[in-house]
């Protein structure tokens, strides 16, 4: 029964920054992968950055590495993506994924949130 809420999508200019944010509800204690994934019209689904809950170790698909930036804020319950340098080929519908897991990164996650907007112009 988790509940995923994002927000912080919008336009921005190449070179500009966004933080995403991912508030997150209805989940107990266990260990968890949470991530956010991206899909542009055309292309499939690609996993853009991770992080465990376990021991905190991130993950980031290559095209992202050094200019993006996932926490997590336990307080708060919530999980942000800080993108910084933003290309044009970042532009994308950006979800936000967990799922209870003895492991992470995982391909595939049970709880996801609506999705938010990530529009970078030239």
């Amino acid at each position: 029964q988790v509940q995923l809420v994002e927000s912080g999508g919008g336009s921005v200019q190449a070179g500009g920054s966004l933080t995403l944010s991912c508030a997150a509800s209805g989940y107990t204690y266990g260990h968890y992968c949470m991530g956010w994934f991206r899909q542009a019209p055309g292309k499939e689904r690609e996993g853009v950055a991770h992080i465990y809950t376990r021991d905190l170790n991130t993950y980031y698909t290559d095209s992202v590495k050094g200019r993006f930036t996932i926490s997590l804020n336990n307080f708060k319950n919530t999980l942000y993506l800080q993108m910084n340098s933003l290309k044009p080929e970042d532009t994308a519908m950006y979800y936000c994924a967990a799922d209870r897991t003895h492991y992470c990164p995982i391909p595939d996650y049970n709880y996801w949130g609506q999705g938010t907007q990530v529009t970078v112009s030239s």
